[in-house]
């Protein structure tokens, strides 16, 4: 077979992924990448975090380049000196107004206010030029006058300075040079999205989304110390850059109907929204026989503060007390989380009843254990679900995202957030061996039949053709006494999509 790369060439472009790090969403931009031979990748993350210092995974050859991105910090506040110029004060206005306001003037407003900053990026002076402190203290007081009622926290100058200073380092993937490429396909969240809209702005190469974001833009662990104010600016940013990106992205690919629901409930066009479920290589997870004989769950996660572990040790505390002698496998820790999870562990008095597991490849994440006990963080997607049902093990899934319609009626849901019936749903599935080996088998043909990693890369296949490929030649047809044979052309991406064909 030829797998000699096609001249289409597609810039995946991450939040501090892959190729540098080993996650899940890592795994499924690897599958992706490894299945689309016929066409050409420059690999670009762009992050906040610490860059490593090569790749995790094995680049194969269609991939032209992998970059990776870190945006650096600044050394101090730097204050501007002098009055701002006129481009730089309209565009801080524009984006500080669009940023308080609803509705659809103020996403063009936003929109427009980024557009002439991301422009502004490469000038002397760049972002440090543009007076983001002052224009959002103005946009406060216009948001609280118009209203007639308060509406927002109150903002102190302080917090303006904060706001600005958080804003500023965000919008510095804006300066991100994008590779010259046929087709952006941007995975991921905000960060990556600043970078893609950028540089779609500045070349009007055709924009991909993959949606995967929570239903409530993320804020982060360290965000808690801010005050209000500023975590509401950084909300409603995050919610407008999405926007944004809808606005101009000519596709967006959810991975499940709630993300489906999550674009259109943020301004997405139906006719642009092209489903893609998550996949998974089921050749990653052949499935095993339950280990035994003693009672065990099995939870995969980073551990970090938002991974959900804090749910999941305080069900495991009732299951402790239901079933003494139950172990907790906690599998896919990063050991930037070992010592949170050990602080937590040791807190509840729970020590000798959980087992730390060192990273083990993705098919033995699940095999420790008689049940998995799904319990997401609020922004991940759904990979680790469908690896759980793959493995064969009867799934407790936490009411989260598209858990519900991932599992199905192939497992337990709880609600979200009620420990109390994790643990009674963990108990019965332990309790019940016959229930709990027939809902593994179910949950392993759903995910066969609906979650494999080919469906995905058939349909990104699909994608990048009709929005990187060059357009058809012209064809004309000749009226003949006697009809030629012809054979009917599939329906592309592009016209399932369009809202009128001719």
């Amino acid at each position: 077979m030829n797998h000699t790369p096609s001249r289409e060439r597609i810039c995946l472009l991450t939040g501090g992924g892959y190729p540098y790090r080993r996650d899940a969403l890592g795994g499924w931009c690897r599958s992706l990448v490894e299945g689309l031979r016929a066409f050409r990748f420059e690999l670009l993350t762009v992050t906040d975090r610490e860059l490593l210092s090569a790749p995790a995974y094995p680049l194969p050859f269609h991939v032209v380049s992998a970059r990776a991105v870190a945006l650096e910090r600044d050394p101090g506040r730097q204050r501007r000196r002098g009055p701002a110029s006129d481009d730089a004060a309209e565009a801080a206005d524009l984006l500080c107004r669009g940023l308080l306001g609803d509705g659809v003037v103020a996403g063009e407003r936003f929109a427009d206010g980024l557009r002439r900053i991301s422009r502004l990026t490469g000038r002397p002076g760049g972002l440090s030029a543009v007076p983001l402190a002052d224009a959002l203290a103005d946009a406060w007081r216009g948001h609280r006058a118009r209203t007639g009622r308060p509406g927002l926290p109150k903002l102190s100058v302080r917090d303006a300075r904060t706001a600005a200073t958080l804003l500023r380092h965000a919008m510095r993937a804006l300066a991100v040079p994008v590779p010259e490429v046929d087709l952006v396909h941007c995975v991921g969240g905000t960060t990556p999205l600043l970078a893609a809209l950028a540089g779609h702005w500045r070349t009007g190469t055709p924009l991909l989304l993959t949606e995967a974001r929570a239903a409530v833009p993320r804020q982060r662990p360290a965000e808690d110390r801010l005050s209000a104010s500023v975590r509401t600016v950084l909300r409603r940013f995050r919610t407008a850059v999405a926007r944004t990106g809808y606005a101009e992205a000519e596709l967006i690919a959810p991975l499940s109907a709630y993300h489906h629901a999550w674009a259109l409930d943020h301004g997405a066009q139906p006719s642009r929204l092209v489903p893609v479920p998550a996949g998974v290589d089921p050749g990653h997870h052949p499935g095993s026989g339950e280990p035994g004989p003693g009672p065990t769950v099995v939870w995969s996660g980073s551990g970090g503060p938002d991974s959900g572990l804090d749910l999941l040790l305080d069900a495991f505390t009732d299951v402790l007390a239901a079933i003494p002698g139950t172990v907790l496998h906690l599998t896919g820790v990063t050991p930037a989380h070992r010592e949170n999870c050990l602080t937590r562990i040791t807190g509840r008095g729970l020590g000798a009843a959980v087992r730390i597991e060192a990273s083990a490849r993705a098919g033995d994440r699940y095999t420790p254990g008689q049940v998995v006990a799904h319990v997401p963080g609020p922004a991940d997607p759904p990979y680790r679900l469908v690896e759980a049902m793959l493995s064969g093990r009867g799934v407790v899934g936490v009411n989260v995202g598209p858990v519900a319609e991932t599992l199905g009626d192939t497992g337990v849901v709880v609600p979200a957030g009620d420990p109390e019936e994790l643990a009674i749903a963990v108990v019965g599935m332990l309790r019940d061996t016959a229930r709990r080996r027939a809902l593994g088998e179910a949950a392993r043909l759903r995910a066969l039949r609906h979650f494999t990693v080919d469906r995905v890369v058939g349909a990104y296949g699909a994608l990048y053709t009709d929005l990187a490929a060059p357009p058809p030649v012209h064809s004309f047809e000749l009226t003949l006494s006697v009809p030629a044979p012809r054979t009917t052309m599939p329906a592309t991406v592009r016209w399932l999509t369009r809202e009128a064909c001719p």
